[in-house]
């Protein structure tokens, strides 16, 4: 199963502009260890007084994780990022739904959650049932109902949830209205 791990770190007045620029090389760089998926940047909003950076990181299992963070590529790049950054990282595991919806910030509103999760499950799951519950109709209700929720759980991951949490990604993380 992917690790989702978002880290948040405060940069140094008048060093963001260095500290995007190596964290970028960085990415670059990391995409080398095998076992890194995907990891992005979340910059603070413009004209925000804050200089929290948000990385996001995607890892193929627990194993590549602790390999990456174990290794001399990670600690030489932990090294140059303390000099440009003040106190200490934080690292958070992201699980189930949250993962959806990735932040290195507190993740949204449970209650925002299931509203995202709702706009991705309804449509799929009368798609599903116009099509493909049609086909196994007259399946065994065991047999027809672990295709059903195999698919929906294909779509969801990695194709519709990414969608909705990227269109609705102002909205999920804003500060209004939160509860």
């Amino acid at each position: 199963m992917p690790i989702h791990i978002a880290i948040t770190r405060r940069v140094r007045p008048g060093c963001e502009t260095e500290f995007q620029r190596a964290l970028r090389e960085f990415f670059q760089n990391s995409f080398a260890h095998g076992g890194v998926w995907g990891a992005s940047m979340l910059t603070p909003p413009p004209g925000s007084d804050t200089r929290e950076y948000g990385i996001l990181r995607t890892f193929a299992n627990e194993q590549e994780r602790d390999s990456f963070y174990d290794s001399p590529m990670f600690k030489e790049w932990d090294e140059r990022a303390r000099k440009l950054t003040e106190g200490e990282p934080r690292y958070r595991q992201l699980h189930g739904l949250e993962a959806w919806f990735r932040s290195p910030r507190d993740p949204p509103p449970r209650w925002k959650m299931a509203a995202a999760t709702f706009l991705g499950v309804f449509p799929v799951a009368m798609i599903l049932n116009l099509s493909l519950g049609r086909a196994i109709r007259s399946w065994p209700f065991v047999i027809s109902s672990a295709l059903f929720n195999a698919c929906m759980v294909v779509l969801l991951t990695w194709v519709v949830m990414p969608l909705v949490t990227r269109a609705l990604q102002g909205w999920l993380h804003s500060n209004e209205m939160k509860t």
